[in-house]
Formats: C-alpha cells, structure tokens, sequence
C-alpha cells in the first residue's frame, strides 16, 4: 500500500489556527502512499498549528503561497480544520477562488471538521452529502448540502469527515479517492 498515489501531487492548503492533528496526520498518510504534498497558505513563512483551537502546538514551514498556486499543478485538495484556520482562509479572495476552481476543475477534495466552511465560501457544497464538525452543519445545510453525522463521506469525490477520531477512516478514504483520481466528478 506504499505506491497507490505515486506520481499524484496534494495540496494542502490551511493558515494560522490549523488543527495540527488534521494537517499532520492526513499529510503523513498521503506522503506514505506515495503522493508528492506541498503545503499552500495565505502568508508565506509558516503558519501556526493549535491542538483543541487553543492550546499552540508548533507549526508549519509553508511550501507556497496560494495566491500563486495553480489548480493545474495539483491532483487533489485537502481542507484541514481547526476553528481560526478555515475562518482565515473564508475572507481571503485568493483561498476561496483557489478552492472554488480546484473542486469545480472535477479533482478530488478532502476536508475535515472546519475545513468545509471554506467550501461553504466557494459555494461548491449545494446538492453534496457532507459531514463536518456538528457547529459547522448548520452552514452547510443553509448553503444547500445534504448533512449526515458519519465518520467519512464521500460524494463524487469529495471527502468529508467530522473531527480528529476519525482521521483514520479519513485518510484511507482519501488514498482511495485520490488513487481513482476525478471520475464521476468530471461528468457531473
């Protein structure tokens, strides 16, 4: 299982106030599958990580800014959470225009817990089955997504999960979808 995503190149894109778990984790997993993940935020240098949204927990060197990253350049997307994270990333035009093109190129996206209130911005969550952290459910159904409480969803290549417990299924989810690339979600 070390090659399923050989060749395929991940941005993770997250600013201050990220989950440390929901980045380190999933980054780790698809660099142990192979894939080639490079790190995109909205400020270069690095970007503080918290544990629990409070407490600091280090941080992480930014490989690129994502005002000059282009969809073209990447395979797949991961949206980690963190509360201050996503909410940073929502009131930057460039994150938000990154992330509306990445998902509407057809590529596969992930995001956990916070991560989609970024989607929600980027207006890309409308007719999607999503799971999240349960305060951020209410602004994906208000913007038109369809909610479930599980573990990982997937729709059409968008992956979904709610908090850190389930950052395993997530990141077996992840390898799977970003291994079968765009699909079904090219055709729809």
């Amino acid at each position: 299982m070390a090659n399923e995503l050989q060749g395929k190149r991940v941005a993770f894109l997250a600013a201050d106030g990220v989950e440390r778990i929901e980045l380190q984790e999933p980054r780790s997993a698809l660099d142990g599958a192979g894939a080639a993940t490079t790190l995109l935020s909205i400020h270069d240098g690095e970007i503080q990580a918290r544990e629990h949204d409070l407490d600091p927990a280090g941080s992480f060197p930014v490989d690129g800014l994502v005002a000059n990253a282009s969809i073209d350049d990447f395979d797949a997307l991961v949206l980690p959470g963190g509360t201050v994270n996503p909410d940073r990333l929502r009131i930057d035009a460039d994150a938000v225009a990154f992330v509306r093109d990445f998902f509407n190129s057809g590529k596969p996206v992930g995001a956990i817990c916070h991560g989609p209130w970024t989607l929600v911005e980027a207006g890309v969550v409308r007719g999607r089955t999503m799971t999240s952290w349960p305060s951020v459910r209410t602004d994906l159904r208000n913007a038109g997504a369809n909610v479930v409480d599980q573990e990982v969803v997937t729709d059409q290549g968008l992956v979904t999960s709610r908090w850190p417990d389930d950052i395993p299924a997530f990141n077996a989810k992840l390898i799977e979808e970003f291994a079968e690339g765009a699909h079904a979600r090219a055709a729809a």
